[in-house]
């Protein structure tokens, strides 16, 4: 996945989807973020980049139990790419 405007914007709005709500402030986390899961809140370092915000957001996605039904059509097409990407990264990682 390439580290762009468009692709985090598409995340946060996978997010918006899933009815959580995404924000960036500062704070003292010890891995760059925080989620609040009773009030479905992501809550990221406001101090990453681009390409910190795109990798929180993927590690946060890929702990989620997410119901695809709930996504839009574009939303479920990103979804499955996100998915594979992971997915291909994992079985890279395990032939080295």
């Amino acid at each position: 996945m390439k580290y762009s405007k468009s692709n985090l914007e598409k995340l946060e709005l996978l997010f918006k989807e899933l009815e959580y709500t995404v924000r960036y402030e500062k704070g003292n986390f010890n891995s760059g973020y925080c989620v609040v899961e009773h009030k479905k809140i992501v809550v990221v370092n406001r101090f990453y980049d681009i390409e910190g915000r795109i990798n929180i957001l993927l590690d946060i996605l890929s702990t989620l139990s997410i119901d695809e039904a709930s996504l839009t059509e574009k939303s479920q097409q990103f979804f499955r790419q996100v998915a594979k990407n992971q997915e291909n990264q994992l079985k890279e990682l395990l032939q080295v």
